[in-house]
Order: structure tokens, then C-alpha cells, then sequence
């Protein structure tokens, strides 16, 4: 199992080499008008300077701009210099404040929607406000930018040409195990949101249900100061977890995909074929076969005749 942290204020203790330094010029810059829309509006998810210039343009342009938390987003703003006022959009008050959203499109202003940090509608209820404003006939406009499943992905070092963002597992441990029995045979890495009181028992029922040889990674406090990946096999992190260790911060759990099975022995196959082959004709033998066995029903019903052919002989 190995660790890897890094700082992340991007200084490494040295001068700069002559060449190799840039000018951000440190000028306001005028807000463009928007076009009515509902603009979802990716922020950083740790580390300040993971804003695109896109983003600020966009809230500093915005009629209304929603978030989860006007004090979340307002570090963020006072940072840029944006004077734009928030206007809070989250769980409890997305019945009330969603129509209000909706109302402000309907009257031809452009929203603005973030969440407290990464991409808007990943695990938070901005997903209700896009749907409503599609329905109710209005542009969606994606703004992209920092997300803590992807970072935490291509930093995990497992495969990354397939993979499947399951957001949070169950708290309780039967529903836990169910929904990862659930993902067990799914041909690409999983990743999942974390918290750090419930890491333990999470890659623990990920070790026992996935298989402890299963390569992971605990992605901890992405883009921050104490920035971690933990990588290991399950049964490591399970381990590791489980021995007490304190965990503080935002996690991501991602769990590389199943390996190929075996191929079964052909003096196992042979056994199956002949006792399913008591009870059904040839042709349904070898399709139940194939089901259990996964290889070919060609290949198994031509297996079953030359096992009966030998036998006459």
C-alpha cells in the first residue's frame, strides 16, 4: 500500500528558472451580459485558483446566483472581487426556492447555479432545478470545471477508459453490502463519495463483497493542503482503515474494476454437462451451461455429444 501527498499552494522551496514565470495582471475585469439560461457553474474544490476564467465571467455576469451556501460562496467571490449576491438554492429549501429560480428564467434572466464545491447537480439537488428549467423550456448551460470524481480518478492511477461515479454508498451495512454486490460485476472502476467517519466500514464491505484482492485508492482532501491518495489492494485498506486510524476530510473511494474470471477446468465442465444432461435434452444442457459457465453454448453442445459418443463406444 502507498501513499502520495503534495502541497498545494504550487511552490516548491526554490527560485523560478528564468523563463519559466507568467503575469496575471491584477486588473478588474467588466462582466459580460448573459443570455437568459440556467448556467451550471463549476467551482474549485479546494484550491482557489481551480476557478476557470469562464466561471468567473459567468458569476460575476449573472441576474441571480444560487448556491448551497452563501458563506461557502462568498470566499470564493471575495477572492475574485465579484460583488455579485448569492442567493441560497439547497436541500431543505429547494421547494420554495426552486420556483423562485424558475420564475426569475421565466421573467428572461440568466441563473447561475453552483454548489459548494465541483460541478453542480453531482450528489446535491441541483438536479431538480435543471429538470424544471428543461421542462419549463430553457437553455442549460454546463460551465465546467474542478470534479472531485474525476481528480480523485486520474489520480488513483486505476483505470480510467471505463468507470461508473455510484456517489454515496448506504449508511447501514446490509443496504452497504447489497448495493456493492449490486456493482461487483460491473466491467469498469467504480467511484464513490466517502465520508470519513464511515471510510472504515465502507472499504471494509467493499473487501468483502468485491473481493480483498481488488485494487483501490482512498482519495483524500483533493487539491488541498494535505492532499492524499492511499493505494492498495482492499483487503490493505480495509487494514489499514480498520486499525484506528484518524480520517479527516473529504474522500473519494475508487475501487478498480473486477479481473477476469478463470476459465473452468474441462474435467469440471464435463461433470456439469453430464448430470444436466440427466435431466434435459442436449440442446437445453448446453444453454444451461453456458449461462453457469460462461463459455460458449456452441462449443459446450458439440462437448456434450462427443461425451456421449464416448460413452456408446
Amino acid at each position: 500500500m502507498e501513499r502520495d501527498a503534495m502541497r498545494d499552494d504550487g511552490q516548491s522551496g526554490g527560485e523560478v528558472p528564468r523563463g519559466r514565470s507568467f503575469r496575471l495582471a491584477d486588473v478588474a475585469v467588466p462582466a459580460r451580459p448573459l443570455e437568459p439560461a440556467l448556467y451550471l457553474v463549476a467551482t474549485p474544490i479546494g484550491n482557489l485558483a481551480d476557478i476557470t476564467l469562464r466561471a468567473l465571467e459567468t458569476l460575476a455576469g449573472a441576474d441571480v446566483l444560487a448556491c448551497e451556501d452563501t458563506r461557502v460562496t462568498r470566499v470564493l467571490l471575495d477572492r475574485y472581487g465579484i460583488a455579485n449576491r448569492p442567493f441560497a438554492y439547497h436541500e431543505h429549501n429547494a421547494g420554495e426556492a426552486g420556483p423562485r429560480l424558475i420564475a426569475a428564467l421565466d421573467a428572461g434572466r440568466s441563473v447561475a447555479l453552483v454548489s459548494d464545491a465541483g460541478t453542480p447537480l453531482v450528489s446535491d439537488p441541483g438536479y431538480r432545478l435543471a429538470l424544471s428549467a428543461i421542462a419549463a423550456g430553457h437553455r442549460v448551460v454546463p460551465v465546467p470545471g474542478a470534479s472531485a470524481p474525476l481528480a480523485a480518478l486520474v489520480g488513483s492511477g486505476l483505470p480510467n477508459d471505463a468507470f461508473l461515479f455510484a456517489g454515496f454508498l448506504p449508511s447501514k451495512d446490509k443496504a452497504r453490502r447489497d448495493r456493492l454486490a449490486e456493482l461487483a460485476g460491473v466491467p469498469a472502476t467504480l467511484v464513490f463519495f466517502e465520508s470519513p467517519h464511515r471510510i472504515a466500514a465502507a472499504v471494509a464491505a467493499a473487501a468483502g463483497v468485491l473481493g480483498g484482492e481488488r485494487p483501490a485508492c482512498v482519495c483524500r482532501e483533493l487539491t488541498k493542503t494535505f492532499e492524499e491518495f492511499r493505494r492498495g489492494t482492499l483487503a490493505e485498506l480495509a487494514a489499514f482503515y480498520g486499525d484506528g486510524h484518524t480520517v479527516k476530510g473529504e474522500i473519494v473511494l475508487v475501487v478498480g474494476p473486477p479481473g477476469e474470471a478463470a476459465a473452468p477446468e474441462a474435467a469440471d465442465v464435463d461433470r456439469l454437462l453430464a448430470d444436466l444432461a440427466r435431466t434435459m435434452p442436449a440442446g437445453k444442457a448446453a444453454t444451461e451451461a453456458a449461462r453457469q459457465t460462461g463459455l460458449a453454448r456452441k462449443d459446450l453442445y458439440q462437448r456434450l455429444l462427443d461425451l456421449k459418443g464416448s460413452d456408446a463406444g
